[in-house]
């Protein structure tokens, strides 16, 4: 493993930190932080860049091996998290700037992160990778269509506005990493290594910019904010495994569509959250991009340490009855 390889594997191990981090001087000091704030929308737009660069076409073959896994996994994505963001802002009687942020939050794709906490778990990591570029290059419609359809009861919502913001963000970002690795394939290749140390201080970045321009309602509803997200993602994970299991897909299938659920890209959340609506509504995917990646690698932890045992047992000679009696 090259320095730089070591560089991006320490910085996606100490994301959590790094996030916590970054919020706290944020709300110590937020006046050397708000500036961030006007390149969201750059910093988000060069995370997508960077997946477009790693994306691959067996990524999307799984779609034609195992369809069943790939259309459960994207239709709970799109389906639980938004309709639990929808119930939690109701069921909590959430201001409406909050409200729409837990929605925004919610009606995201799922976040690359979860392909690492997939493969850490032992799950399908090839199911989670299909199923998170699926998501993200049917965002461009689907998560505009969704806020308008959940969030238009609290504030006004523009589907052609955000349509245009996610595109911008999400879908050329992409297609012009997809170009870079047919006109660049060496540079892209090497570029590759650094990607993961890019991606974590970009959201890093924008956590920061997000809370300095927050920071007074998140003193005033912080904590109440950040109990609707744990139980938002921690909902998300039970519900895409009970998915899994009404479905009756294989063990490591359930892990995988439940880490997809429960995983957001909060970053694109925060950036439509800015660019759209009242700064305070880009809270929630700014706790929610801190939580996540504290309960994912806790979440791998258990199913990992479980699937060794499984494994362990599985592999342990049966002991003759002759031995027994």
């Amino acid at each position: 493993m090259n320095t730089l390889q070591k560089i991006g594997k320490f910085a996606g191990d100490t994301f959590a930190i790094w996030v916590l981090v970054a919020a706290g001087l944020a709300i110590w000091m937020p006046e050397n932080f708000t500036w961030i704030g006007n390149y969201i929308t750059l910093l988000l737009g060069i995370v997508m860049f960077g997946m477009g660069m790693t994306l691959k076409l067996d990524d999307f073959k799984l779609i034609l091996k195992e369809p069943k896994g790939v259309i459960i996994g994207i239709v709970s994505q799109f389906v639980i998290m938004p309709s639990l963001a929808f119930a939690l802002a109701k069921i909590f009687q959430l201001a409406p700037e909050v409200a729409v942020g837990v929605i925004l939050v919610g009606c995201c794709p799922g976040g690359t992160s979860s392909n690492v906490i997939t493969f850490l778990s032992k799950g399908n990591t090839a199911l989670s990778v299909t199923i998170t570029s699926c998501t993200t290059l049917l965002a461009p419609f689907v998560t505009p269509a969704l806020i308008y359809l959940l969030a238009s009861e609290w504030l006004p919502v523009s589907f052609s506005a955000m349509f245009m913001s996610v595109v911008q963000v999400v879908l050329i970002p992409i297609i012009l990493g997809i170009v870079a690795q047919f006109l660049f394939k060496p540079v892209v290749a090497k570029g590759a290594e650094i990607l993961p140390t890019v991606s974590v201080v970009a959201i890093v970045l924008i956590v920061a910019a997000v809370v300095s321009g927050s920071r007074d309602r998140i003193l005033e509803t912080g904590l109440t904010i950040f109990a609707i997200v744990i139980l938002h993602n921690g909902l998300g994970y039970l519900l895409g495994y009970l998915v899994g299991k009404l479905f009756k897909m294989k063990y490591e299938d359930k892990k995988a569509i439940a880490v997809e659920v429960g995983m957001q890209n909060s970053g694109l959340g925060a950036q439509l959250a800015m660019a759209h609506f009242d700064p305070v509504a880009a809270v929630p995917s700014a706790i929610f991009s801190f939580w996540h990646n504290i309960s994912g690698p806790i979440l791998a932890t258990y199913w990992s340490s479980r699937a060794a045992r499984l494994e362990k047992n599985k592999n342990q000679p049966e002991i003759p009855e002759v031995a027994k009696a």
